[in-house]
């Protein structure tokens, strides 16, 4: 029988999972993306030093934004870190899902709740980039609202996406 409970997004690190079940999510995050990009890696190890950086030290890595996480009863099953506002606008990033979780609203609950702490914060427009060939995640965030707007990326194949909050 398949478990069917609730999943729960909360802010970290107030409550909910450890660095380690973060640092799983980020790295898994990381992993993926790298061999999307035609650059596949074998382990942490071989992820470029700010993404490694990233996963060895979470809290201090996003000490300035918002660390949320998604649980299914104790266990972490998605991610989002939302920065901190600059000139009235935050940035959702690490936006991922274990993929055991997908379709299951992890990732728009993720993004919902993001948006909403937004709004609480006073933050007026939520920003993000995605690879281009991320065409489920690009469909989810124009059915969440954001549209595409001119690019913020240097890095080729990143669309720009935002929406007021």
């Amino acid at each position: 029988m398949t478990d069917q409970r609730e999943i729960v997004v909360v802010r970290w690190p107030g409550q909910g999972p450890s660095a380690i079940e973060l640092a799983e999510l980020l790295a898994a995050y990381h992993l993926r993306t790298e061999a999307e990009k035609g650059r596949p890696v074998v382990d942490v190890d071989g992820l470029p030093d700010r993404y490694r950086a990233e996963i060895l030290d979470p809290r201090g890595a996003f000490l300035d934004g918002v660390v949320l996480v998604a649980l299914n009863g104790d266990t972490a099953v998605g991610c989002l870190v939302l920065t901190a506002p600059v000139d009235g606008r935050s940035e959702v990033k690490r936006l991922w899902t274990d993929p055991a979780f997908r379709s299951r609203g992890v990732a728009s609950g993720l993004v919902g709740a993001a948006l909403a702490h937004s709004a609480e914060s006073g933050v007026s427009t939520v920003r993000l980039s995605v690879w281009k060939w991320r065409t489920g995640a690009i469909a989810l965030y124009e059915r969440l609202g954001f549209t595409v707007v001119a690019s913020w990326e240097e890095r080729d194949q990143l669309v720009c996406m935002e929406r007021a909050v």
